[in-house]
């Protein structure tokens, strides 16, 4: 079993989980966990879908797949648990966030606040093999995901897509970007954050959700008095 999808979101999606590749990706993720450790655990995989309601989404921030070290996935894109050392790539969407905004640095890289707030954090893969980057590629989490992206985007609502990288930009293709919003540039990991720097990402995403007319978002993380 992969876990069960929130309520909110079982009519947009409930039909994926019954095609033969949903029933496949389930056996062989479960064959992994038989085999090792996987992340996110069993029960945080579709953590995303429970914490953004799918009639609350205002923002769709597309990552790739779960941080593969351990305790560190939980079923967010960009976010670890708190006391967990804040990853490279999200230290460098606070420093953005800092320059863009004017808000400090937190402690933690705990972003549920954000997803709490309709910002849904959402990686294009949705488990990992312990240790090994890419492990769940291309065994069908990126259908299930893409339908994500799809049913979002059918909604009568409009939402904000943020892409950060050519990987999320693939995604183009399934967003009407006549009725909704793409927010798009350099990946923040460190090997292109000097693109992504500068680009004003959280201006833009408020610029936007303020046009829809939907309840800003604020971004700032409250410190847990941990060491990042």
């Amino acid at each position: 079993m992969l876990g069960t999808l929130p309520e909110s979101w079982q009519h947009a999606l409930g039909e994926e989980t019954g095609k033969p590749y949903f029933k496949e990706l389930a056996e062989f993720v479960e064959q992994e966990r038989e085999r090792g450790p996987v992340y996110p655990p069993r029960e945080e995989v579709f953590a995303a879908l429970h914490a953004t309601p799918y009639d609350q989404v205002k923002a769709l921030v597309l990552g790739q797949d779960p941080y593969h070290g351990e305790g560190q996935g939980h079923g967010l894109c960009f976010s670890v648990r708190p006391g967990v050392r804040t990853p490279p790539s999200l230290r460098n969407i606070y420093k953005e966030m800092r320059d863009d905004l004017g808000h400090p640095v937190p402690d933690n890289g705990y972003l549920m606040p954000w997803a709490e707030q309709g910002v849904l954090l959402l990686n294009a893969v949705l488990t990992v093999r312990a240790g090994e980057a890419n492990s769940h590629k291309g065994k069908g989490w990126e259908t299930f995901t893409d339908a994500v992206i799809r049913a979002v985007a059918d909604r009568p609502d409009p939402a904000v897509f943020v892409l950060w990288g050519n990987y999320a930009k693939k995604k183009l293709p399934l967003i009407d970007e006549g009725r909704h919003t793409v927010v798009q540039g350099a990946h923040p990991s460190p090997l292109s954050a000097k693109k992504f720097f500068g680009s004003r990402p959280f201006t833009q995403i408020d610029a936007a959700i303020a046009a829809q007319g939907h309840t800003a978002v604020d971004w700032r993380i409250p410190d847990l008095g941990l060491r990042a």
